[in-house]
C-alpha cells in the first residue's frame, strides 16, 4: 500500500460549515453506479449550491448555462437522479436526499397484514 502524505499542506481541505461536503458512501456503497456522468455533474452542482437541508432552487436555464448542457440533457440527468432516489424535485425546488438506506421502490411489496419475524428478517437481509 502506498504511503499517504499531504502534497499541498497550504491547501489542506477542511469540512466546510455549509452542506457541500461529498459523502464517501457514494463510492463505498456503490451509489455512484446508479447514474451516468451527466447525472453526477448535476448532483455535484446541487450538493454544492444546496443549503443545510440539501435544498436549492436554481432555474433550469441557470443550471443549463452553468453546466453547459441543453434542456434534454438536464431532464435526463434529473430523471436519473430521481429514479436513483438521490434527489427529489418539485419545480423549481431540488432536494438532495440522504444516503441513509436506499430502498428500491420497485422491489417493495405492499404489507397487507401481519408478517412473521422470519419474513421481516428476510426482507431486511434483501435490502442490506
Amino acid at each position: 500500500m502506498a504511503h499517504k502524505f499531504v502534497i499541498r499542506p497550504d491547501r489542506l481541505r477542511r469540512v466546510p460549515a455549509q452542506f457541500s461536503w461529498i459523502d464517501h458512501r457514494l463510492v463505498r456503497e456503490r451509489y455512484i453506479q446508479r447514474c451516468n456522468a451527466q447525472a453526477w455533474t448535476l448532483y455535484l452542482f446541487l450538493v454544492t449550491v444546496g443549503d443545510d437541508q440539501g435544498l436549492s432552487y436554481y432555474s433550469d436555464r441557470t443550471i443549463q448555462n452553468l453546466l453547459s448542457i441543453d434542456q434534454s440533457a438536464l431532464d435526463q440527468a434529473r430523471d436519473s437522479l430521481i429514479r436513483a432516489e438521490m434527489v427529489a424535485f418539485a419545480a423549481p425546488l431540488y432536494q438532495v436526499l440522504s444516503l441513509d438506506k436506499y430502498v428500491d421502490r420497485e422491489t417493495l411489496q405492499m404489507n397487507t397484514g401481519p408478517q412473521s419475524l422470519g419474513a421481516i428478517l428476510r426482507q431486511i437481509q434483501l435490502q442490506g
